[in-house]
């Protein structure tokens, strides 16, 4: 049944009816539940009935029906835009709602947004979860990764529904309470930021084979395919493989030609280097993957540039094969690096707000669904498994030994892409966070040195504890 009814017999209601918000809709009726939507939009509505004419589930242009539709303690979610529509339509619902009602936010809302929303909401005795989601349009209609964070006891009221809809895998719901207050949100913002490292460091591998090595798109498809196939597997190589063998039905040639080169975003990464930051957490390979876009969107001055800075690309002597290999190695360690920031970034982050992440959760629920997922990640389950307290995935002695026996890869190729001019900044910065980070010296006694004597803003000593100060001026 489509038509909107006047019993309050549904288990949740949805706000906004974009392709994110009508899928996953259709999905929570496809298992069983009764669930209602509203959107100001008549097309998206009609949508709605005409996708889910089978379903139970209710379509309507009018907020209040939609609230009328739910059974109490009522549930909405909302799939709007993050910033000011997510407060315009919480301050609505919250005129039509009664205490002990829930909101649940599963856009990309900033973690900050969402603490003062939850404290908002609570004061008018409104219950509120921060819902991260991940899966694009196909995982919302087929099964996503759920990343909720609110009061335990909001979660367990929607538990059952977010376990039905989530992806599963190895039969466990990629879904689990994160934690409290913005912790769902806080989390989604971290997956995101991996997501433009890896989607960087693949970019940057796509240049070196096309720039590089001088590959076709179809070397390039069949590279990619390998890759997915072999120790790489998970979604943004497998859908990487794909795009290089579609083609383009306006000019008969491959679509990856036709695609401009700009690539901009919409504040989740950007959102996560902030953050890293402000917790003191380095986190290069995101900053980096951030920055990137912002450099791929000048395409004006890098025009210009390469006439004013013009340098020819130098030409790979070696064997395509042996590269391709180094190249392979490079990716996982690199990948691995990314991995390990963006956990660090939440490790930090549990301590600082109190959100008593389980990082081994965290990593089960990416291993379907989300945008991230990868092999990988059964190994990062493993490791935060067995140690929950690793302060940085590196340290894990399984990963850290399989970084070693593949690191020269890498090293190889950040060489010959400096040699030949392909510029791969993630596969550089990987490297040198990785060299960093074991490093027991760093020349960093050179910059307190530097501060006190420009500065006198003092320095520590290597024999004893305390603060000091030199003349320097002074022989």
């Amino acid at each position: 049944m489509s038509q909107t009814v006047s019993e309050p017999r549904c288990e949740l209601g949805m706000v906004g009816l974009g392709v994110m918000g009508r899928n996953l809709l259709l999905n929570m009726a496809d298992h069983g539940f009764a669930v209602a939507g509203y959107d100001r939009d008549q097309a998206k509505v009609a949508a709605l009935r005409a996708e889910g004419k089978d379903l139970d589930l209710i379509g309507t242009e009018d907020l209040q029906a939609l609230v009328d539709a739910l059974k109490a303690p009522r549930a909405v979610m909302l799939l709007v835009p993050a910033g000011a529509p997510v407060d315009a339509v919480i301050d609505d619902l919250a005129t039509r709602l009664q205490p002990g009602d829930l909101i649940i936010d599963g856009g990309n809302s900033h973690y900050v947004d969402t603490d003062r929303r939850a404290a908002g909401l609570a004061a008018k005795g409104l219950h509120f979860l921060g819902l991260g989601i991940s899966g694009g349009e196909e995982g919302a209609r087929r099964g996503p990764s759920l990343m909720p964070g609110g009061p335990r006891e909001a979660y367990q009221r929607v538990r059952p529904l977010l376990e039905a809809v989530a992806a599963q895998v190895a039969g466990e719901p990629c879904v689990t309470y994160v934690g409290p207050g913005s912790a769902g949100h806080f989390v989604k913002m971290v997956h995101n930021g991996i997501e433009y490292a890896l989607m960087e460091l693949i970019a940057e591998s796509y240049d070196l084979m096309k720039r590089g090595l001088g590959m076709d798109n179809a070397g390039i498809h069949r590279a990619f395919l390998g890759w997915n196939q072999g120790g790489l597997g998970g979604y943004l190589m497998e859908i990487t493989a794909r795009i290089f063998a579609r083609r383009d039905p306006e000019t008969g040639g491959d679509l990856i030609d036709a695609v401009l080169g700009v690539a901009r975003q919409k504040g989740t990464g950007m959102w996560t280097t902030l953050a890293a930051m402000e917790l003191q957490v380095p986190a290069p390979t995101i900053d980096l993957a951030v920055a990137q876009r912002d450099l791929s969107a000048l395409d004006r001055q890098r025009e210009q540039a390469s006439r004013v800075l013009a340098r020819p690309l130098g030409t790979s002597n070696g064997d395509p094969e042996a590269f391709l290999l180094q190249l392979n190695q490079a990716f996982q360690v690199a990948m691995a690096v990314a991995f390990a920031q963006g956990m660090a970034v939440l490790t930090a982050a549990s301590e600082r707000f109190g959100y008593q992440l389980d990082l081994a959760a965290v990593a089960r629920i990416w291993r379907g669904g989300c945008i991230i997922r990868t092999s990988l990640l059964e190994e990062i389950r493993s490791a935060y498994g067995q140690q929950p307290g690793l302060p940085n995935l590196l340290l894990d002695p399984a990963l850290s030994a399989r970084i070693l026996a593949q690191e020269e890869g890498l090293r190889a190729v950040v060489c010959e892409g400096a040699r030949v001019g392909v510029p791969i900044p993630g596969l550089m910065t990987a490297l040198s966070y990785l060299d960093g980070y074991r490093s027991a010296w760093l020349p960093a006694n050179l910059i307190q040195a530097q501060r006190d004597c420009f500065g006198a803003h003092t320095y520590e000593r290597v024999d004893r504890p305390g603060s000091f100060h030199s003349e320097w001026e002074k022989e």
